[in-house]
């Protein structure tokens, strides 16, 4: 049986948690699924529960065991292995809803069996917030014409807080492999990274408004939560400039004008949750960090920089006086609908 769709569940330290991701990726009627669970060098119980696995489900579930290197490495790691047509992630904590599994796999197969295979499928995703009674699913209808394929002259405007995140997204894995996809290593945040850098190689991409990818919020050491995304600023920065510069590099090779408008847009959402954390820090070293950041964009590319201060949120949270501070609190709100931290 060809493999219609390799999910890669990178973990660290996950034993108490993996199995309920994993068990959701194994329903009946997905054996043309391929599950790679990512061991990245963890300390607990991880390492032996992923061998279970591969044990119980013999050619459904193949096991890595790397040395720790962070997220980013664990993707790099599962893709240079993934048999399928489709790739997809699946962090470690997280889940997918059965039905919504089923119907986006129909239609994986259905492109796979017609020999059409379409680049990018998106889908929704659901904030599983601890505590909360109420989930909040993050769709895309505002942007994305449902059920059709579509190419980039399609796609309408996406609301600031609404950005297609690695969650929503499954890719052709072979589009991955010929855009030489490489996550950056030992760095948090690099989700950013696989949702935005291969987009410009993105040619067809379809939207099925399923709520598919359920994101769990709320452990103490998650890396969205906001004192950690404090402690670790200088990793969402790096990843922020690795974003500009992938925007440069895509202009220069030539893009279409809708997918430009969303990377620029893409990149200030960015920056603006790198501003606005600095922001409230409030130090002086970390309003330095600020500066310093847009000046760097100003430096990588000129035009990237005038474009993302042509839109008004880019322009207040570049600035370095009370139109920046005002503006933290939207910033603030955009980082809190996209990340859900409190």
């Amino acid at each position: 049986m060809s493999i219609t769709l390799s999910i890669v569940v990178p973990c660290f330290n996950s034993a108490e948690y993996m199995g309920g991701s994993i068990d959701s990726l194994l329903i009946e009627g997905t054996d043309d699924v391929e599950v790679v669970i990512v061991n990245d060098g963890s300390s607990d119980a991880t390492a032996g529960i992923a061998d279970d696995y591969v044990a119980r489900y013999p050619g459904r579930v193949r096991a890595v065991h790397k040395e720790n290197g962070g997220h980013g490495s664990a993707i790099n790691a599962g893709l240079a292995v993934a048999r399928g047509t489709y790739f997809k992630v699946l962090d470690s904590d997280d889940w997918l809803d059965p039905e919504a599994y089923r119907e986006a796999l129909a239609l994986l197969r259905t492109w796979v069996r017609r020999d059409e295979p379409v680049d990018l499928l998106v889908t929704n995703f659901v904030y599983e917030k601890q505590g909360k009674k109420r989930c909040q699913s993050v769709n895309y209808k505002r942007a994305l014409p449902r059920n059709r394929v579509l190419g980039w002259p399609d796609v309408r405007s996406f609301l600031p807080w609404q950005p297609m995140l690695m969650h929503s997204m499954i890719y052709r894995t072979e589009l991955l492999r010929d855009f030489g996809l490489d996550v950056p290593e030992n760095c948090f945040y690099v989700d950013n990274y696989v949702a935005f850098a291969p987009l410009p190689t993105v040619r067809t991409l379809y939207y099925l408004e399923v709520d598919l990818y359920r994101y769990f919020i709320g452990r103490s050491d998650q890396s969205v939560n906001e004192k950690v995304m404090l402690s670790r600023i200088d990793q969402q920065l790096r990843v922020n400039r690795i974003l500009i510069q992938s925007l440069s590099d895509a202009r220069q090779k030539g893009i279409p004008w809708r997918l430009d408008r969303y990377m620029v847009n893409y990149a200030t959402m960015v920056s603006t949750v790198s501003s606005a954390l600095l922001i409230r820090d409030g130090s002086d070293a970390a309003l330095q960090l600020k500066a310093d950041l847009w000046d760097e964009i100003r430096a990588i590319d000129a035009d990237v920089y005038r474009d993302m201060r042509r839109l008004p949120l880019g322009l207040a949270v570049s600035s370095h006086g009370k139109a920046a501070t005002a503006t933290v609190r939207y910033g603030y709100h955009i980082a809190h609908r996209i990340f859900g931290f409190n």
